[in-house]
C-alpha cells in the first residue's frame, strides 16, 4: 500500500478483539476518515427508498449495529437473526451500502470497519485489508470487562456474533468470513492491546 496516494485500509475483526478501536486510532494516526456507522448515514441519505428496510434489518441483525450490548439485550428477550432476511431489498441494501463505501472512498483515503470491505475492494491496487483476531480467552475476558458481565455472557456473545458475521459475510459476498486468503494481513492481537497492534499496524504500512 503507498500512503502517497489515495488509499483504502479494511479491517474485519470478530468480536472482542477491540478491532474498532484499532481501526478507529489507526485512522487518526494517518489522518483519514474512519467509515464505520457513517456509512449507514450514507446510505439512508442518498437511497431514501430502502430506509425503511434498513432499519428493520438493523434492528434484528448485529452487523448492522455499533452498540452491541443493546442488540444482545434484545436478542435475549426474544429477537433473533436467523439469516433468512436474504430477500431483494436485503440485497438491495448490501449493494446500495457498497456503493456508497465506494463512492466515499473514492473521494479520499479512509479506514473502513467491517461492511465486507475486503471483498469490495478486493481488486482495489491501493488497499491493504487486514484480519484482527485473537483466542476465545483474551476475547471473553476483554468482553466481560468492557460491559462488566460475566464470561459465561460474554462467551455467548462471541458465538452469536462470530456466527452472524459469518453467516452474513457468506450470503453476501460467498466468501468464508475468517478465511486468511481474504486478507494481506492477519494479526493476533492478544498481546498487542490497541496501541500495540496500530503500533504494529502501522509499521506495515510504512
Amino acid at each position: 500500500m503507498n500512503k502517497e496516494e489515495k488509499f483504502i485500509i479494511t479491517i474485519s475483526r470478530q468480536f472482542g478483539t477491540g478491532g474498532h478501536e484499532i481501526g478507529a486510532e489507526l485512522a487518526r494516526r494517518l489522518g483519514v476518515k474512519l467509515l464505520d456507522k457513517q456509512i449507514m448515514n450514507e446510505v439512508a441519505r442518498r437511497f431514501g427508498g430502502v430506509e425503511e428496510a434498513m432499519e428493520k434489518i438493523e434492528a434484528r441483525n448485529p452487523l448492522w449495529r455499533d452498540d452491541f450490548t443493546s442488540f444482545y439485550r434484545q436478542y435475549m428477550a426474544g429477537a433473533e437473526y436467523n439469516g433468512q432476511e436474504h430477500d431483494q431489498t436485503s440485497h438491495q441494501l448490501f449493494e446500495a451500502q457498497a456503493d456508497a463505501i465506494r463512492s466515499i472512498a473514492a473521494q479520499e483515503s479512509c479506514v473502513i470497519i467491517g461492511r465486507c470491505g475486503f471483498h469490495i475492494f478486493r481488486d482495489h491496487p491501493n488497499a491493504l485489508k487486514i484480519f484482527i483476531h485473537a483466542d476465545d480467552a483474551c476475547r471473553k475476558r476483554r468482553i466481560a470487562e468492557k460491559y462488566d458481565i460475566s464470561e459465561v455472557d460474554a462467551a455467548a456473545m462471541i458465538v452469536d456474533n462470530d456466527y452472524s458475521r459469518e453467516l452474513y459475510t457468506k450470503t453476501y459476498t460467498g466468501s468464508d468470513w475468517q478465511d486468511a486468503r481474504n486478507y494481506d494481513v492477519t494479526l493476533n492481537v492478544r498481546k498487542f492491546g490497541v496501541n500495540g497492534a496500530v503500533d504494529f499496524l502501522m509499521n506495515v504500512i510504512g
